[in-house]
């Protein structure tokens, strides 16, 4: 069984017809129609991810017939027109394209280890996200004021669920976040966004379950408290120049030389009181 034979056996159990598929896909209908028939030797990738989204299947299942991508590969618009522009290449032209990627891998590997090590070397006054490869930097939706009838005013801000560590280091996931009110004052006005802390590392002056306000920034100065990622790992402390601090003297520091990748997600400006 070929692409054809699986695109085929779907739109016969989903009961769809080729004019429906064209609709479907925005595919001109004889277009459609010559890939089903085998006509076109060489389909766009594009009309057969078009295909595959219409069908509700995987391109993976389509091209080999395997049911579930392993690999967890996506691939956007621009790549799809990437890999069909290279299809259309002579040989030649393929392995020059295939000598300048490999080149442009080898000089981003060498510039990424070269800020790596100056990172674990340096020891400043200043942790920054600019300066490790391999992190986007967030774009946070601007918090909205709000007056309420009775005159008091309110703000909302977006509380990430995720709890970032106060104690051993978890990953900061960005995903999954609900907007809260938040009363309108200036701690709150400085804040971009607010975390729910775990652990008691950082007591006396925050405690488990503390939400804290974060001001998105690349960069804290030492004494400051912010929000880092570590080798993919969340945390919540105080910056020493060379070390993470945690308040709790039961935790040691963490020192930034053992780690890869260290990024500075924003700079803790207060916490809620609780209510």
């Amino acid at each position: 069984m070929d692409y054809i034979d699986r695109i085929k056996k779907i739109k016969s159990e989903k009961k769809i017809t080729n004019d429906r598929l064209s609709e479907l896909t925005g595919i001109p209908l004889g277009t459609l129609s010559k890939i089903l028939a085998g006509i076109s030797d060489s389909p766009k990738l594009s009309n057969i991810v078009a295909i595959a989204d219409a069908l509700e299947c995987s391109l993976d299942y389509l091209v080999s017939g395997v049911t579930r991508n392993t690999n967890n590969y996506t691939l956007t618009f621009e790549e799809i027109e990437l890999i069909e522009d290279y299809r259309m290449l002579d040989p030649h032209s393929k392995e020059l394209t295939k000598m300048v990627i490999t080149k442009e891998k080898e000089r981003e590997e060498i510039s990424a280890r070269g800020t790596v090590s100056a990172l674990k070397k340096q020891g400043t006054a200043e942790f920054t996200k600019k300066s490790v490869r391999g992190r986007e930097t967030k774009i946070l939706p601007t918090p909205t004021a709000i007056t309420h009838a009775n005159g008091i005013g309110k703000r909302t801000l977006l509380l990430y669920n995720l709890p970032v560590s106060a104690g051993p280091g978890v990953y900061l996931d960005d995903s999954t976040a609900d907007e809260i009110l938040v009363p309108d004052g200036e701690k709150t006005r400085a804040a971009d966004f607010a975390l729910r802390i775990s652990g008691n590392s950082m007591e006396p002056k925050y405690h488990d379950g503390d939400v804290v306000l974060v001001q998105d920034c690349d960069s804290v100065e030492v004494g400051e408290f912010g929000v880092f990622i570590l080798d993919g790992n969340g945390y919540f402390k105080k910056y020493g120049g060379d070390c993470l601090i945690s308040l709790n003297p039961e935790y040691g520091n963490i020192l930034l030389k053992e780690y890869a990748e260290a990024v500075c997600c924003g700079r803790v400006v207060g916490k809620l009181k609780k209510k």
